[in-house]
């Protein structure tokens, strides 16, 4: 019932926008009364939370689906990979995920800390980098998140139609090689010894 009140929130949200997003309208989309939603969610601001969360969990299951490569910056990237292919397939959670979709809802820090956790797999495929001594020595979370902020940016321009379908994903694949270049061990570095 949970899944099915989230799917319809989240298809209102796409197809009408952000007013179509009522808890009447959710309760009569579904066949069920609003005393349902209110009981699972207690009102708009909690139903707002949900769809978060439930952004970041279908995200988190995405990433942990990667099947573990023998490399490490295999697996990284094929994580990142993972992310980008989550978003274009979920764009109306992402929206809600990153640019605040459903107006007046902010993230409190119970929803902050459970969308931490969606990046578990990354920090530790950076970890597993760093600990073979394909990264230099750094903060695991901290380069997970530089990658992340180059992922989201590449995804997000990509959802608004900047780049287009035909360069989206060699644009992607580059910005991630870049980045993941600066972070390489000296011996890893080309051109090093």
């Amino acid at each position: 019932m949970r899944t099915a009140i989230l799917d319809h929130a989240i298809d209102l949200l796409v197809t009408e926008g952000p007013a179509a997003l009522t808890m009447r309208r959710i309760a009569t989309g579904i066949g069920a009364s609003t005393k349902v939603l209110y009981t699972m969610f207690g009102g708009k601001e909690g139903l707002a939370d949900a769809l978060y969360r439930e952004g970041f969990a279908r995200l988190r299951r995405a990433q942990q689906q990667v099947p573990r490569a023998a490399d490490p910056l295999t697996a990284l990237n094929e994580l990142g990979a993972a992310y980008r292919a989550h978003a274009l397939a979920e764009p109306a959670y992402y929206r809600v995920m990153f640019e605040q979709a459903v107006p007046g809802y902010r993230p409190g820090p119970e929803a902050l800390a459970a969308a931490q956790h969606a990046f578990d797999a990354s920090v530790d495929a950076v970890r597993a980098c760093i600990d073979a001594g394909v990264f230099a020595p750094g903060d695991p979370h901290e380069i997970s998140e530089l990658l992340w902020a180059a992922a989201h940016g590449a995804v997000s321009l990509e959802l608004a139609g900047h780049f287009p379908p035909d360069t989206a994903a060699h644009r992607f694949e580059a910005l991630l090689a870049a980045v993941g270049r600066a972070l390489l061990a000296e011996p890893h570095r080309p051109g090093s010894a």
